[in-house]
């Protein structure tokens, strides 16, 4: 992987990233901390795969073949991401809440073929409930029975009394569940138990699942390398947070294959929430986007973006020559980085999503460093925390109430 910065963006940050990347040290592993995907969530997955992919295997007797996930947010969009970036056409989600929307998604499923798999960590996301019992209902009235639960498949907390949803599996309404392990946080849980299952369910061999797991291990490693220069999440985050002094607050994430279509939900979740209001993060698939948003991007009075260009190498002419044009035209006038993947194997994938992971915890972190905005060691950082979305739920529960 690749990571190439194309202009000088400002002050050198090397001093305050590797005291970014000390303090991530420091917090790593801790309770309260939601830093568990760094390498505790990665190492006992590695220990977990068997009993994964005999959960998948009992989850497809009786001629399963599809699978749906109803979840939102990080319990979509990470497993979502992964499927996307390797072509899975059997994994299905929905999110969504309205009539239309549900008609939609379930109408063209085979229903006798299809499991569903429940992924909420406290078991009572409005969404993810609201679908979970619309499905629950057409199924027991599409097979006239109801006892439904060998059609479900439940991913949430470990205890009853935090979660609704382990209630309903401790009561035998849902026959197989994992975990959404303690102290990762949902944009940064894309190695917990619901995108492994789904690999697994999927037909993606357990060895190449548990070289997975390992790139991961292996990538974070180098992004916890306090040396700027060998850091290639410490160079894109000290891109970001130099286009944030230079007075650039748009951050637009150019990915350019279909391939990417899940990633970009992924990256504008895992961006906004961790950065909140002071980088705002968008993305886009290339090269449709260029035919409808080129004409703003290099508008002389766009003075306030900056840019990252994403792509996997080949070697196909065409796909090389729009890149390169675009890139060169971007960068004539805006602060460009790219990010290269060598392919779209799942050991280049853990890479890069470990690089997404620590380039956004890093430009968080070293933007408060530069804001003078500290964090105090007892107090989670603000870049895995995401207070303000209860503030719509909290209006929503009270519409719900009238």
């Amino acid at each position: 992987m690749k990571v190439k910065v194309l202009a000088k963006t400002g002050d050198n940050l090397n001093a305050v990233a590797a005291e970014a990347v000390k303090e991530v040290k420091q917090r790593a592993g801790k309770a309260g901390q939601f830093l568990n995907w760094i390498k505790v969530l990665p190492e006992n997955q590695l220990k977990n795969l068997d009993n994964l992919y005999e959960m998948a295997q009992k989850a497809k007797e009786g001629g399963f073949e599809e699978l749906a996930i109803l979840g939102i947010g990080g319990s979509r969009h990470t497993t979502e991401s992964m499927m996307t970036m390797l072509g899975i056409k059997n994994v299905h989600f929905f999110s969504s809440v309205d009539p239309v929307s549900f008609n939609r998604f379930i109408q063209p499923l085979n229903l006798a073929r299809t499991k569903f798999m429940v992924v909420s960590k406290s078991g009572g996301t409005m969404e993810t409930t609201t679908a979970y019992n619309k499905v629950d209902e057409i199924l027991r009235h599409t097979f006239k029975t109801d006892n439904v639960a060998n059609r479900f498949v439940a991913m949430t907390d470990v205890s009853p009394e935090k979660s609704k949803l382990r209630k309903i599996v401790d009561e035998g309404k849902i026959g197989l569940s994992g975990f959404v392990h303690d102290d990762v946080g949902g944009r940064f849980s894309i190695f917990d138990d619901a995108t492994i299952f789904a690999l697994a369910f999927a037909g993606i061999a357990k060895d190449d699942v548990k070289k997975m797991l390992e790139s991961s291990l292996a990538a974070q490693e180098a992004f916890l390398n306090e040396n700027v220069a060998e850091n290639l999440a410490l160079q894109l985050a000290t891109f970001n947070v130099n286009a944030y002094k230079a007075g650039k607050r748009k951050h637009f994430v150019e990915y350019f294959s279909d391939a990417f279509m899940g990633t970009t939900l992924w990256e504008k979740q895992l961006k906004n929430e961790s950065l909140k209001a002071r980088i705002s993060t968008d993305t886009n698939v290339g090269p449709g986007y260029l035919h409808y948003n080129a004409e703003a991007d290099l508008d002389e009075a766009n003075v306030d973006s900056f840019f990252t260009f994403v792509n996997y190498e080949n070697d196909d002419k065409v796909t090389n020559a729009i890149l390169e044009g675009v890139v060169a035209a971007y960068s004539a006038q805006h602060p460009v980085s790219r990010i290269i993947l060598d392919d779209l194997t799942l050991e280049s994938i853990a890479q890069f999503i470990e690089l997404k992971h620590f380039e956004t915890i890093y430009t968080g972190d070293i933007l408060r460093r530069e804001l003078n905005l500290v964090t105090p060691m007892e107090t989670a950082m603000p870049e895995v925390l995401q207070p303000n979305v209860e503030k719509y739920k909290a209006e929503v529960r009270k519409a719900m109430a009238k």
